[in-house]
């Protein structure tokens, strides 16, 4: 292959899709250090340093230009927050157990609940179209799960929920950014999912139980390499954060979330690297479904 018309190609690319498969492969790589720290700490308490340095930033950029919002919908904001906050444990949770690749199909799932909920709670239409490609989401998630091998675990019911909370929190973005600085709804977000886990790591002490395992944990302070983990998994969120949000300034939504769908490649990619399998037959399945469903979602609406 010429290398040139590559390069070229490259130089000519547009700029929000650049910035979009950038921060898919941030967002891949901050995966791979989640699931290094995860080896040595509870989900909890990786939701907690995930969270804690963007509490820091957001905190600083609101200390050097005020929040300007009008607010009125407290409820809503802490609904967002706590939403956020536990699809994200189920989500590192299963980072920690199943391949990297599978963990984050799963919360890829997320734009086909939002459709849905957007049209049940907020009255948007959705077209036929919609529907129909709500309809081969739904098929890829089955794929995902092999109903043929082992049925559906807990795993399957957590990537679900990671996919279903996310959904639930950006659909009430909808109708918080008409009320608050978008620095506030992330603060929301980020500022629940630290209280949070402090607040479990108090309860762990005095009731522990299996099945909650994803939400329950012991605070074990990190040492040598595992700090390197967790401050590369902050810093590495973070940056892939503010690249999602320039790349959707940048260029339409339907066209930049059809790109974010190259973090499944990469997280396959990474997760193979670690050590992962390479997804079976009917989980490859599913995952280019729950991706053609995504887009075609995008492109409805």
């Amino acid at each position: 292959m010429d290398i040139i018309p590559l390069m070229n190609r490259l130089k000519n690319m547009n700029k929000g899709v650049k910035y979009m498969l950038v921060a898919s492969f941030t967002f891949a790589i901050m995966g791979a250090f989640a699931k290094l720290a995860s080896a040595h700490m509870s989900s909890l308490e990786v939701v907690f340093f995930r969270n804690v340095f963007g509490v820091a930033i957001i905190a600083y950029a609101i200390y050097k230009k005020p929040l300007q919002s009008k607010g009125g919908k407290p409820f809503l904001l802490l609904f967002r927050g706590t939403m956020g906050f536990v699809a994200l444990l189920a989500f590192f949770y299963n980072i920690a157990h199943i391949p990297l690749g599978d963990a984050m199909t799963w919360s890829k799932t997320s734009p086909i609940f939002t459709a849905i909920f957007a049209w049940a709670f907020l009255s948007e239409h959705l077209s036929k179209k919609a529907w129909f490609a709500i309809f081969i989401g739904f098929i890829g998630i089955v794929f995902i799960t092999e109903p043929t091998n082992i049925g559906f675990t807990k795993y399957d019911a957590l990537g679900l929920f990671s996919g279903i909370g996310a959904a639930l929190a950006y659909t009430s973005i909808r109708e918080l950014k008409k009320h608050y600085d978008t620095r506030a709804i992330v603060l929301s977000f980020m500022g629940v999912g630290t209280a949070g886990p402090i607040i479990l790591f108090f309860a762990s002490e005095f009731f522990y139980m299996p099945s909650l395992d994803f939400m329950l944990g012991e605070f074990v302070m990190p040492s040598g390499i595992v700090w390197f983990y967790v401050i590369a998994m902050g810093v590495l969120a973070t940056i892939s954060q503010l690249l999602m949000t320039k790349a959707y300034s940048e260029t339409k939504a339907g066209i930049v979330g059809a790109v974010s769908y190259t973090n499944i490649l990469f997280s396959i990619i990474v997760g193979v690297m670690l050590g992962d399998a390479l997804p079976s037959l009917s989980v490859s399945t599913g995952i280019v479904l729950v991706v053609l469903a995504g887009i075609l979602v995008a492109r409805a609406k």
